[in-house]
């Protein structure tokens, strides 16, 4: 008995049929007839029971089957423990500019550190633009904000690109408006005594949500600028607001004191393909799966 000889067993048992199983482990019917009737002799039973070219598991059959696939797990267990199958190749990755900034580079540095042999693209965007490029197969993942609700509900194309994939919370970001220094404490956009809104790109879900939130008391103008540095700025003129996730503005130690507004809760997604991932995307899920441990608001999830 050889491991060879029960991966084509297991093969057969799979099957029901030796041409079948033949094709699945790369061999002629002819060899894997004469290498289940080796282990019948070797073990002194019948494994199978034969109609035709229906191969069928007899009871020792079946009892056997449970100890072959354990010995197969073994075999793979020391093969790992004595070299390793280490994640290799290219794992093309999305993301928000402020995950980037904010929560990734520890997670990165760590699987560098795991798994120096796989090429890492960060990319950074929007995240409907992010989700889109996992879509065409342009990403293999992204890390995204998930659009609420009610603006699923509004934007019914976004809504349908995001079911189209799998999609799994990793963290929770507080979006906050940022006033300038000064601005009386606000409970709703009617309280706003700026003149614009400074956000990041058309695609950002953070700018929608701030827009939505805006649209229902007031009705103010989007500043688009390219970086969380220029919202700052534009907010330290005195006549806009700003939109971010507190983790950013807490990176950023500005140097003239801001006041905030907390618009509530948004949650990044991990948005992946259901099919068609590379080897890799499992040890980027395992060490992001590790950090959302450390989020109490998503030990539930």
């Amino acid at each position: 008995m050889d491991l060879s000889s029960i991966e084509i067993f297991l093969a057969v048992a799979s099957d029901r049929s030796v041409t079948k199983a033949a094709k699945a482990v790369g061999r002629v019917p002819s060899n894997v007839t004469t290498r289940i009737q080796q282990l019948e002799e070797d073990l002194d039973v019948s494994l199978f029971s034969r109609d035709g070219k229906k191969m069928t598991l007899t009871r020792e059959g079946e009892t056997f089957l449970g100890y072959a696939n354990r010995l197969m797990a073994l075999a793979l267990e020391a093969r790992q423990a004595v070299r390793p199958l280490a994640p290799s190749g290219t794992l093309r990755v999305g993301t928000m500019e402020s995950t980037a900034a904010s929560r990734l580079p520890a997670a990165l540095t760590q699987f560098n550190q795991m798994w120096p042999d796989v090429s890492l693209h960060l990319t950074m965007g929007a995240s409907r633009d992010l989700a889109r490029d996992v879509l065409s197969d342009a990403l293999d993942c992204a890390l995204i904000a998930r659009p609420p609700k009610t603006m699923g509900e509004e934007d019914s194309s976004f809504d349908a690109e995001l079911k189209a994939l799998e999609m799994e919370p990793v963290f929770v970001e507080d979006l906050l408006i940022v006033l300038p220094s000064g601005h009386p404490s606000i409970k709703s956009a009617a309280d706003l005594r700026v003149g614009s809104l400074a956000a990041l790109e058309p695609g950002c879900t953070y700018r929608r949500i701030a827009e939505n939130w805006a649209r229902k008391s007031s009705a103010l103008p989007t500043s688009e600028l390219g970086s969380y540095h220029a919202i700052l700025a534009s907010v330290a003129t005195g006549n806009t607001a700003g939109v971010m996730p507190r983790s950013v503005l807490d990176l950023m130690h500005w140097p003239m004191p801001v006041q905030t507004h907390q618009l509530g809760p948004v949650e990044t997604l991990l948005v992946y393909r259901r099919n068609d991932r590379p080897s890799a995307f499992n040890a980027f899920h395992e060490v992001l799966s590790a950090t959302k441990g450390r989020d109490i608001r998503l030990a539930t999830n």
